[in-house]
């Protein structure tokens, strides 16, 4: 009989997950092999792996709106207090509570450091009322933090991978997205 995974247990697989997925999909584009995930402890970002055979550190994030959205879509018991909180949530548009989220979550990862020499940041969408070309309209007014310590930043476009990945950082990249 399967035991239910504590919440450790589900964001680790969760992470990867999207570190597979997002190695595949840039693997695809670029033809450039990326191999062999291990998970680390939390000094060190969440995931390693080989890219064209040297060391990458992957932080793995997941944007999920709000904590709210985030119970409902992982299926969640929803309390009265959460449920009110999507309802109001539905009231804010679309495109503005994607900013707000994204800059969040790249702003709290900015804070953090690690001990490596490498590392991307990989968010993985996972809410289904963002698509990548709601991310690709306004991703430009993204506040990106002067200091961070990623060398890369990329998103995937919604938790299948189906709308592939997009460049978040740095603007050599960005550019790639409208060429």
């Amino acid at each position: 009989m399967l035991q239910p995974m504590n919440g450790n247990e589900e964001k680790i697989q969760l992470e990867h997950e999207a570190a597979r997925l997002f190695m595949r999909l840039y693997e695809q584009r670029f033809g450039i092999k990326m191999r062999h995930i291990w998970h680390n402890e939390p000094a060190r970002p969440d995931v390693s792996c080989y890219y064209d055979e040297q060391k990458l550190d992957l932080e793995i994030a997941h944007l999920y709106g709000s904590e709210a959205e985030a119970m409902h879509i992982l299926g969640r018991e929803l309390g009265e207090n959460t449920h009110k909180e999507l309802l109001a949530l539905l009231r804010t548009p679309a495109q503005h509570r994607l900013l707000t989220a994204l800059n969040r979550l790249i702003s709290n990862k900015a804070e953090k450091s690690y001990n490596t020499e490498r590392v991307w940041l990989v968010i993985r969408n996972a809410n289904p009322l963002w698509t990548r070309r709601d991310i690709l309209q306004h991703y430009r007014a993204l506040h990106m933090p002067k200091r961070h310590p990623f060398e890369q930043i990329w998103l995937i476009g919604d938790m299948q991978g189906q709308s592939g990945i997009l460049a978040l950082y740095p603007a050599a990249l960005t550019a790639l997205e409208h060429g």
